[in-house]
């Protein structure tokens, strides 16, 4: 078991933590099980979603450390095939990562096994460890949808730099003003994706609330839009000064074809906590239970966990900071981080995740408007 010491040398040289006391013996004699069942299966399913396109980067360094495990990643966006293959009787995945709504219906769907039995690693079991200490999952129950990633949410409000001066917009409720009317294109969230986490963080706001989403929909003549790259084309050339909820990859991509683009910064209201594609799940009857337990601890890891944050920020991936604390945070652009002191609206957890009650006054103000 040449190999097999040389991941016992990962736990104890490069984690710096070891297994300590009884219960650590007992942890310890799992973690060496789990990777010799791990090794004999020989691989681990991931399914990425959507804006994990960086995966199998972070899965081939999880590779060199566990050579004997194969790593497997399905096409982006293919958990939500997952169930599918089930209804077949087909358990081909291990692991889910992406948007906490795509893997949360998975967990509604009962297609998720819990998380925390699943977790060995010292450093990973230890909540404190992790942002405001605690590990966050979106699920009810708090054991199966776990969120390893954590931006502030600015409410992804972006302008035409050539006709708005950003200046002028110091609070949310300024871009009520009548100068503004017909002149904002907003994502129509009616839909799954972009935009939905940013309007709960309105809704949940106690300076926002449902009372500022009445107001923008019914009274400034917004024009909904569908089309992520026509919203981009708007706003570059003039047509609607103002877009909210347009995505972040695609304003960075106009920016670097010189287009006059740009985002709000903060406003006087505060700001929302998201965590973008930043969830994981182990899926329940995995093909290969045991390297899926290796590799979600080596993933929730300081290794695993920086290897994200090196990762994403060399590829300017829009959410980048981990809410592992233990890590350097230099690589992670300052506007990303999360900083002490700040009272931020934590969108994702399991009693806002709904988007009924917000659709509601949505659907509300597009009828006052006559839309």
């Amino acid at each position: 078991m040449k190999w097999y010491g040389l991941s016992w040398l990962w736990i104890l040289g490069f984690s710096g933590l070891a297994f300590g006391g009884e219960a650590g013996s007992s942890r310890e004699a799992e973690w060496k099980k789990a990777v010799d069942a791990a090794n004999k299966e020989g691989q681990v399913t991931i399914y990425p979603g959507a804006g994990q396109s960086l995966l199998p980067i972070e899965a081939g360094v999880f590779q060199k450390r566990f050579p004997e495990i194969k790593v497997v990643t399905a096409v982006s966006g293919d958990n939500v095939r997952l169930l599918s293959e089930r209804r077949a009787g087909k358990y081909l995945a291990d692991i889910v990562v992406g948007g906490s709504n795509p893997i949360l219906e998975l967990y509604q769907a009962k297609a998720l096994a819990p998380m925390p039995d699943a977790m060995i690693l010292p450093e990973v079991r230890d909540a404190s460890k992790w942002w405001q200490g605690k590990h966050r999952y979106v699920d009810p129950e708090r054991q199966y949808v776990f969120v390893f990633v954590g931006v502030p949410d600015r409410g992804s409000i972006y302008y035409n730099t050539r006709l708005v001066r950003p200046a002028e917009i110091r609070s949310f409720f300024d871009f009520l003003n009548p100068k503004w009317k017909s002149k904002i294109e907003v994502r129509d969230i009616r839909l799954p994706g972009s935009g939905q986490p940013n309007i709960r963080a309105f809704y949940y706001n106690s300076r926002l609330g449902p009372e500022f989403i009445r107001r923008l929909i019914s009274e400034m003549d917004v024009t909904l839009f569908r089309d992520r790259r026509q919203a981009v084309d708007w706003l570059a050339t003039g047509k609607f000064p103002i877009c909210f909820f347009c995505t972040r990859s695609d304003i960075s991509r106009a920016q670097g074809q010189g287009l006059p683009v740009g985002m709000f910064g903060s406003l006087k209201e505060g700001m929302g906590v998201t965590s973008s594609s930043g969830n994981i799940g182990l899926v329940d009857k995995p093909a290969h239970p045991n390297a899926a337990k290796v590799y979600l601890n080596w993933f929730l890891s300081r290794e695993g966990q920086l290897t994200l944050q090196n990762e994403y920020a060399k590829a300017k991936v829009t959410a980048s900071n981990s809410l592992r604390i233990d890590i350097s945070k230099d690589m992670v652009p300052p506007d990303e981080r999360l900083k002490d002191g700040v009272d931020y609206v934590d969108v994702e957890t399991p009693d806002r995740m709904s988007m009924e009650p917000v659709l509601k006054v949505f659907n509300e103000a597009l009828g006052r408007a006559g839309k």
